[in-house]
């Protein structure tokens, strides 16, 4: 989960250049984050992720200051999501921002001083930055979970799916919203306003019904959420009885329920209930629009799968700087990584004989999410110890 407010200076857009109407663009897709390719001032090119919930471009990385050679900037203050207190950022003057090959924009952005999402250790890659409402507004944009592609379509392309379902949408402070029926508890339904997040790799989060918190249906587990702005999101896992979204209904879905004071205890003026995320979104090829205030969705291979939570009980991160070396950095209580005696700051070398090396962080979590009872071997180096072994650990869903 990636929120934040910060003021914003003036009007930013994209162009296709070179007299197109279209353009292709791949992307990678790391723990249900869409990262894309951006170059700044003709430098790099760096990894952002695309997040429709980010209202300015955000330099995540506090290096890229110096190797942009940015001087002389204002300074600002960032609340967010998350425990902790406010953080300083800096103010840039206008970039040229660059996607591709003949997509531009001129932006300005803002810079952390301290990198407070580390998503790079997140994603196994050198992660930069974020982008959201500046690229969505400027064309648009159709995502293609499956094929790991964008199309982006000049604003002036009367494009519209042929078989894609109308959403209406609205648009506040440069975040997307739609309405969706949401069943928090058995025999019970209503309409929830939700930001439309592709920062946010769980399915849906539900912060708050009526101003109060969502009581948080049982079974449930304590769980890190993600990171804001202040650092960790804590609150509680669990299934609930569907989600539509239009004509199309999610049944037993995962959805987090983030403590009240790290989410919209913050945020009473805003009047939204939650958000939902790329595991729900993923399952369709999305068309954003903002300019006729709408989303299309299409249903893909993926939209009939069950939802699954991890069922390892382990938190990862991969150290820079080459992320060739997988830590445990959390253990949840209770879990299958407990009871196989894993310990924070081990490495995992190897998974099912397989080095860690070779699979993608993405297919990584598969592993750990792919069944009930399901058995991995894993080659472990314990933390204080130079020694690897051999640890078995079994599966355990929790929710």
């Amino acid at each position: 989960m990636i929120s934040f407010t910060v003021p914003v200076c003036f009007a930013q857009s994209f162009h296709l250049y070179g007299g197109k109407k279209s353009k292709n663009l791949s992307f990678k897709f790391i723990k249900n984050l869409i990262i894309i390719p951006v170059t700044i001032n003709g430098k790099g090119p760096f990894n952002f992720v695309l997040d429709t919930g980010i209202g300015i471009m955000l330099i995540s990385d506090p290096s890229l200051r110096d190797s942009l050679e940015l001087e002389n900037l204002r300074s600002l203050k960032i609340t967010g999501f998350g425990e902790g207190d406010e953080l300083s950022a800096f103010v840039t003057p206008s970039l040229i921002v660059g996607i591709g090959n003949n997509i531009y924009g001129e932006m300005s952005a803002a810079i952390l001083k301290q990198d407070a999402f580390n998503l790079s250790s997140y994603t196994g890659i050198p992660v930069h930055g974020l982008i959201g409402y500046d690229f969505f507004s400027s064309f648009i944009v159709k995502i293609n979970y499956a094929a790991g592609m964008l199309k982006l379509y000049s604003p002036s392309v009367s494009y519209i799916p042929r078989k894609g379902y109308k959403i209406p949408i609205e648009i506040e402070e440069r975040k997307p919203y739609l309405t969706a029926s949401v069943s928090a508890e058995p025999g019970k339904q209503r309409d929830a306003k939700l930001i439309i997040d592709t920062g946010a790799g769980h399915p849906i989060s539900l912060e708050t019904d009526s101003l109060q918190p969502y009581k948080v249906p049982e079974p449930n587990i304590r769980a890190n959420l993600g990171i804001g702005l202040n650092g960790a999101i804590s609150g509680y896992i669990a299934r609930i009885p569907f989600v539509k979204i239009g004509k199309y209904e999610l049944k037993k879905v995962i959805s987090a329920f983030p403590d009240y004071k790290d989410a919209a205890g913050k945020f009473q003026s805003v009047t939204r209930n939650g958000n939902i995320g790329n595991t729900i979104l993923r399952r369709f090829s999305v068309v954003f629009d903002y300019n006729n205030l709408c989303i299309y969705l299409k249903p893909n291979s993926r939209f009939r799968d069950p939802f699954e939570h991890d069922m390892s009980g382990v938190e990862l991160a991969q150290a820079p700087p080459d992320y060739k070396h997988l830590y445990i950095t959390r253990i949840e209580p209770g879990s299958a990584a407990e009871q196989a005696g894993l310990m924070e700051n081990d490495e995992i070398l190897s998974i099912n004989l397989k080095s860690v090396n070779e699979m993608g962080m993405e297919d990584i979590y598969d592993l750990f999410r792919s069944g009930n009872k399901k058995s991995l071997v894993l080659r472990i180096v314990p933390s204080g110890s130079n020694q690897p072994e051999m640890v078995i650990i079994t599966l355990k869903r929790r929710i």
